[in-house]
């Protein structure tokens, strides 16, 4: 991940935070060679200036007892989207909502139990009022995820 806008020492803090978010400043200084205080600094500063959004943890949802990632590309009525784009994220089972370039459809990732449930969520994701079309796809295997990177 190469970021532009910051220095090589935000750069490596932001890999390191990324990579163990309750890593203190101390040892972080140690691994870029400052102060614990002028790592507090810079994160702050990171916060300040909205390069890092939120902290957060990241579940692993299988160990959780969600089985499936399922994709879904949704084809959505033009005047209908915003609406169609509240009802999605209404659902617990959706992580994730995003207007796609190309034809108007949103692409949205789910986690659900088993393929029931995946075959009762597309029932109501048809009955959301805008909603034209729906294709899902199961997620199989991951060889690289970076949870931390906002896409």
């Amino acid at each position: 991940m190469k970021l532009k806008d910051i220095d090589a020492i935000d750069a490596q803090i932001l890999r390191l935070l990324s990579k163990n978010g309750r890593m203190s400043n101390a040892e972080i200084g140690r691994v870029v060679d400052l102060s614990r205080a002028a790592v507090r600094e810079r994160v702050n500063s990171l916060v300040e200036n909205e390069i890092i959004e939120r902290f957060t943890i990241v579940v692993d949802p299988r160990k959780a007892g969600t089985q499936l990632s399922v994709y879904f590309d949704i084809e959505v009525e033009w005047m209908k989207l915003e609406s169609v784009v509240e009802a999605l994220v209404a659902y617990d089972e959706i992580t994730n909502v995003y207007q796609m370039s190309g034809s108007l459809h949103l692409h949205s990732h789910a986690m659900l139990d088993d393929t029931e449930h995946v075959e009762e969520f597309i029932l109501k994701l048809y009955a959301i009022d805008g909603i034209k079309d729906i294709t899902s796809e199961m997620l199989l295997r991951r060889f690289k995820e970076e949870r931390s990177i906002l896409i």
